[in-house]
């Protein structure tokens, strides 16, 4: 829109900044973060160093799920290298506003031997791998709950927000075989998007490798939360955690903030009540999920150091 101001990148990550904060700010002051923070004192701190290991071992596999996919498409390096990276890109995403910047700066490095297109949908695929394999779990959590009474309450103010999310996104498909249908260049564009999907992650057997990876990966986050709610101690029922836990994790896809911080610890302590959890253990164990994330992907340091070097 005209009347909306032009923001510089610099301006934009300063913003998302002031948003992460902001939230964080008012929501210390709405579910009592002081009691927020004695529950994270008392954290225990064994239950975080299991999540910190599950967490690092969703890098190194998300690694794994990338290198494969970028060989499809005609990319070539060391496994090594696609480790460094990713956790260098995971660092990235980690630190600074937006939540994408460190997955384009992959890309950008990997563009030498098939060029920036195919190293851009070899990293754009992947992420979505990683979504898919949670929304997997969060969609038949959702079905399995709604049709069988007693597994976990849906109250009707989340129904009115999940049942619409989750018709659009089965939609989707549909979407897509309306834009083949349109002659120009947005059906080349998805023609050759759809044929480096099946080469990269359909075709012979990657497909149940990638199946495979996605749903290791996803068990790995919705694991990792659950530790940390335990950890802070809250016990999710199988139910919630497979239900509640993906709707947190995806907070930290919206870039109006730091990589969901604020966004992601709102929605934990809005959720967290329907378990029979106060609003305060879901503030102390979405804070406690984000410090342990950033612990985890810290190897980051060393790939940016050895560039520096």
């Amino acid at each position: 829109m005209a009347w909306l101001p032009r923001l510089t990148r610099a301006q934009m990550r300063i913003v998302q900044l002031a948003v992460s904060f902001g939230l964080l700010f008012i929501l210390f002051h709405a579910v009592d973060g002081a009691e927020a923070m004695r529950i994270l004192r008392r954290a225990d701190l064994g239950l975080l160093a299991l999540a910190w290991l599950i967490m690092g071992l969703q890098t190194v596999l998300s690694a794994v799920r990338w290198k494969l996919i970028a060989f499809k498409l005609g990319q070539r390096f060391t496994w090594k290298t696609a480790v460094s990276e990713y956790y260098l890109s995971q660092f990235i995403n980690q630190s600074l506003p937006g939540g994408m910047i460190g997955d384009a700066g992959r890309a950008y490095r990997a563009r030498h031997h098939a060029g920036l297109v195919k190293a851009g949908q070899a990293v754009f695929f992947e992420r979505a791998a990683q979504q898919a394999g949670i929304f997997f779990f969060f969609l038949a959590a959702f079905i399995i709950t709604t049709i069988l009474p007693g597994g976990l309450s849906w109250p009707l103010w989340l129904n009115s927000i999940v049942t619409p999310a989750v018709l659009i996104s089965l939609g989707l498909p549909v979407v897509f075989w309306l834009g083949w249908q349109l002659p120009g260049p947005q059906k080349r564009a998805l023609d050759s998007m759809w044929q480096a999907v099946i080469a990269s992650m359909l075709k012979g057997k990657a497909l149940p490798v990638q199946v495979v990876l996605s749903l290791l990966t996803a068990l790995c986050n919705i694991g990792a939360f659950y530790l940390c709610a335990l950890a802070t101690g809250t016990e999710l029922p199988m139910a919630a955690t497979f239900g509640l836990v993906p709707l947190i994790l995806f907070m930290m896809l919206v870039p109006v903030t730091v990589s969901g911080w604020g966004v992601r610890e709102g929605v934990a302590a809005a959720l967290f009540p329907i378990t029979g959890a106060t609003a305060s253990a879901g503030l102390a164990a979405s804070i406690a999920f984000g410090l342990v994330f950033l612990a985890a992907v810290l190897p980051g340091v060393i790939a940016i150091l050895k560039r520096k070097h």
